[in-house]
């Protein structure tokens, strides 16, 4: 496999974190105003949710309405990260995945492919395909056309080339349907890297030539797409599920999770995703049915730990995390909604770790900036986030938390989601920064590895502890609940002894539709297949 250059996987790790910023800076109305309220914790359900009536007989035809939090600017699986926070329901419509992840039974199994089985040490894997399943060029989706997709779109950087390239060794087609994986490392969850958009298999003919053509062997393909208006996929006759009930799928992208709430409720949409997390209150609570996610490093603040910043001093991150008061965070942005906290696993996560967070207090954190500042450090800390509304409340409440402590704190407001990103990722101009790394429930070694480890160009501080490292290569390869649950208890002791981040809370994100919308299928990173989907009358 050829290596991922230094300047390219960089740059392929920024589009990751455009996505988990975009994730982070979910909207709110009046940007946090009105009664505060502590959040109540214990009140979600995580998975499938709401009422939904049983549909009776599949309907053919219509046209489904996603108002989708985020829009694919490219239908290449190598130019957009494929999450539902980010355009990944297109792709996955246009694609399908190799593997799904079913959120009911909480394991990966076969979507595309037939079967996918690893060796006894989890660094063969071999996957079978079905046989006759083909793009909607008409050509076949075999076992070169995988290798040749996923080599493709490792040389386009694509975002999981980081962490894809470094582990994989050969990928071998072996025959027509089947495909052997050779790791370097065991890799437990890999059968993950094949359900996102690696997974997403794209036609020869779609790179063949210079201009890149989204052809997959998904449910639905490209019809029209305006930029910033609208998407639509229409119905492939040929779905190798069958005939798609509908004729067609329409994306739109309003900004307002509370303008989508309301459309959903006056029916003008059929499904929506959303992130707010006191609109995610108010549509769990009206009962609409859905798939309700978890994810764990939701609300962060990135520290920047290279030499010369104030986070490369161990007590002024310490400080920090002891003055940031999640809770208080969650008041001012989020009317007291959402699921605050310093665990990267929150309570209601199966993850979830008896290892106490560092926990609030103002008189330790006040002495450890002391005893930096008697060592040279002027107490000057610059605080990066967005012009948004809630961007701005948290901004307001961060400068407040910190200067309690004694920080003197300086704002950088920076309204181009693509300038944080280059700040932060490429040129590591910052010192601290809000964002997120969307931890999942599925896969918990994806973006701990990408977050922590010292050589990941997704690592936004630039921290390194070999002994970090280390448990993260355990993580990678564990299997079974109990030993993946104490390597996670030794990351979440050693992140409250580092202080790579300030973690303030995990994220819920619902993906909720219509009572007369039927069939939708959760998979992973959030994202939704609608290859047997319909809309009931």
């Amino acid at each position: 496999m050829k290596r991922v250059p230094r300047v390219r996987a960089r740059l392929a790790a920024a589009m990751a974190a455009a996505a988990m910023l975009t994730s982070a800076c979910v909207s709110s109305d009046d940007g946090g105003g009105g009664r505060q309220q502590k959040a109540e914790r214990g009140r979600y359900e995580f998975g499938s949710i709401g009422d939904q009536p049983a549909g009776g007989k599949p309907v053919r035809g219509g046209t489904l309405h996603f108002a989708d939090y985020a829009e694919a600017r490219s239908l290449s699986p190598a130019a957009t990260y494929a999450t539902g926070a980010s355009g990944g329901s297109a792709l996955a419509a246009v694609y399908d995945v190799l593997m799904r992840y079913d959120t009911a039974a909480k394991k990966y199994e076969p979507w595309l492919a037939e079967s996918l089985h690893r060796s006894d040490d989890a660094r063969t894997w071999t996957l079978r395909l079905r046989h006759g399943v083909k793009f909607s060029d008409g050509t076949p989706l075999d076992a070169n056309a995988v290798t040749g997709s996923i080599e493709w779109y490792q040389e386009n950087k694509g975002a999981d080339t980081a962490l894809l390239a470094p582990n994989l060794v050969k990928m071998e087609a072996t025959d027509d349907s089947t495909v052997v994986f050779t790791l370097r490392n065991a890799w437990a969850t890999f059968p993950a890297m094949l359900a996102q958009a690696p997974g997403m298999i794209v036609a020869p003919a779609a790179y063949a030539q210079k201009t890149f053509r989204p052809i997959g062997a998904g449910a639905f393909i490209l019809d029209k797409y305006a930029p910033q208006e609208e998407m639509i996929l229409k119905a492939n006759k040929k779905y190798w599920k069958g005939e798609p009930y509908l004729d067609a799928l329409r994306f739109t992208w309003p900004q307002s999770d509370r303008s989508k709430l309301d459309a959903l409720n006056d029916g003008t949409v059929d499904v929506t995703y959303m992130r707010s997390p006191d609109v995610v209150d108010d549509a769990v609570k009206e009962g609409h049915p859905g798939e309700l996610t978890l994810t764990g490093l939701g609300n962060m603040i990135s520290i920047n730990t290279r030499k010369g910043r104030p986070g490369e001093d161990l007590r002024v991150r310490r400080a920090m995390a002891l003055a940031l008061d999640p809770a208080l965070d969650t008041e001012r942005a989020y009317h007291g909604k959402g699921l605050p906290g310093q665990e990267i696993f929150p309570p209601e996560s199966r993850l979830h770790s008896g290892v106490k967070p560092v926990g609030i207090d103002l008189e330790q954190a006040k002495k450890l900036l002391a005893e930096a500042e008697k060592d040279g450090y002027d107490g000057t800390i610059t605080y990066m986030d967005g012009t948004d509304p809630v961007s701005r409340s948290k901004a307001v409440v961060t400068k407040a938390m910190l200067e309690r402590a004694g920080f003197k704190v300086k704002l950088d407001l920076v309204p181009s989601i693509a300038d944080r990103v280059a700040k932060t990722y490429v040129d590591h101009d910052f010192d601290i920064s809000r964002g997120a790394a969307s931890v999942s429930e599925s896969d918990p070694y994806h973006r701990l590895q990408s977050v922590l480890n010292s050589k990941s160009y997704g690592n936004p501080g630039g921290y390194a502890n070999p002994k970090m490292d280390k448990l993260l290569v355990q993580l990678q390869g564990a299997s079974g609940t109990a030993r993946t649950q104490r390597i996670l208890d030794a990351v979440q002791t050693l992140f409250n002894e580092d202080v790579p981040v300030v973690n303030l809370g995990a994220s819920a994100g619902f993906t909720a539709w219509g009572k007369n919308v039927h069939g939708i299928v959760p998979t992973d990173e959030y994202m939704a297949l609608f290859g047997r989907a319909w809309i009931g009358k």
